[in-house]
C-alpha cells in the first residue's frame, strides 16, 4: 500500500512543536505515535493529481462521550477516488485554531496505525477507515479539548497521486459524559402532601479525572402516572452549587419522578433513572 510512503514523503514547513501533546502529559502517553510523527512536515491543504477525498464520517456521526477513566473507540472512515483506484488513507482529529500555527494546535487524536484498512466499493473508490481511542488519562488532557474537533485526512491513488485535506468539519463532537440523579421524598406521601425532588447533574472533568457538578444548567423534571405510557413535564430547574437539584410538588397518584438535561455543545444530554413514589 503507497499510504506509508506517501505519509513519509510529506513536506512542508508545519512547525512540529506544535503537533505534540504537552509536556506535562508526555508520560500518560499511549503507544500511538505522536502527531509529529504522523503528518511529519505535512504540506498544505490541496491535491497532486485527479485523487479526490468525497466524504468524511466520524464515530459513525454520533458524538464521542469520554468519561473520566476509560478509553472511548471511535473510527474515522474517510471516502475517495480516483481514475485509477484508491491505494489507502489516514486521518485523525485535532483540536486547535490554525493547523499550521506553532500555538494553533493544543490537542490530536490519531490512530495507532498510520494505515486505514481500505474496504472496495468501486475501481475509482474506496473507503478506508481507521481506528482511534479517545482516552482522558493521556489525550484528553483537559476539559478545553470538550466539543468541535477538526479532521486531518489524506488519501492516495494507485497512480501516486493524493489529497490533503487539514480542516474538515467532524460530524461528531468530543464530550465530558454526564451523570444525573433523582430521588423523591417522602415515600410513601399522602395524596396533596408536599413531595420533595432532589438530584444532581455531574459530568467527567478532564483536568482532575474526576466528576464534577454542572451548575447554571437547565433540567426538567418529568413524571409519568402508574400505567401511563409516557411522561410529562412539570417544571424546568436550574441546577445550583455542585450540580444540585432541588424542588417540590403537589403527589396527586402513584407514579415514576426523573430529571431530564437537553445536553451542550460539550456535555451529552442524559436522563435520570426514575424513582417511584407511592401516593396513599
Amino acid at each position: 500500500m503507497r499510504i506509508r510512503a506517501t505519509v513519509a514523503a510529506l513536506t512542508g514547513t508545519l512547525a512540529l512543536s506544535a503537533l505534540v501533546v504537552p509536556v506535562a502529559n508526555a508520560a500518560d502517553e499511549p503507544s500511538a505515535p505522536n502527531l509529529a510523527t504522523f503528518v511529519a512536515n505535512a504540506p498544505a491543504a490541496g491535491a497532486d493529481g485527479d485523487t479526490q477525498i468525497t466524504k468524511v464520517t466520524v464515530n459513525g456521526g454520533k458524538d464521542i462521550v469520554v468519561g473520566t477513566t476509560e478509553k472511548k473507540k471511535f473510527t474515522i472512515a474517510v471516502t475517495a477516488t480516483d481514475p485509477e483506484g484508491i491505494a489507502g488513507a489516514s486521518a485523525f482529529l485535532w483540536h486547535g485554531t490554525d493547523f499550521n500555527s506553532e500555538t494553533g494546535i493544543d490537542g490530536s487524536l490519531i490512530p495507532d496505525d498510520i494505515e486505514a484498512n481500505c474496504t472496495v466499493v468501486s475501481a475509482t473508490t474506496s473507503t478506508c477507515t481507521t481506528t482511534i481511542y479517545a482516552d482522558p488519562k493521556a489525550n484528553l488532557y483537559s476539559n478545553v479539548l470538550a466539543g468541535k474537533w477538526k479532521v486531518w485526512a489524506l488519501a492516495s491513488g494507485n497512480d501516486g497521486d493524493s489529497v490533503t485535506e487539514e480542516s474538515l468539519a467532524s460530524d461528531a463532537r468530543v464530550q465530558r459524559n454526564a451523570r444525573l440523579t433523582t430521588n423523591a421524598s417522602p415515600e410513601p406521601i399522602k395524596k396533596g402532601k408536599t413531595l420533595t425532588v432532589t438530584g444532581a447533574l455531574t459530568r467527567a472533568n478532564w483536568d482532575t479525572s474526576k466528576y464534577a457538578g454542572y451548575t447554571n444548567q437547565s433540567v426538567k423534571l418529568q413524571y409519568k402516572k402508574k400505567g401511563a405510557t409516557s411522561y410529562t413535564t412539570l417544571k424546568t430547574i436550574t441546577s445550583g452549587t455542585s450540580g444540585a437539584l432541588k424542588t417540590t410538588v403537589t403527589a396527586s397518584a402513584d407514579g415514576y419522578y426523573r430529571y431530564v438535561f437537553a445536553g451542550t455543545s460539550t456535555t451529552p444530554a442524559t436522563t435520570s433513572t426514575s424513582d417511584f413514589v407511592d401516593v396513599q
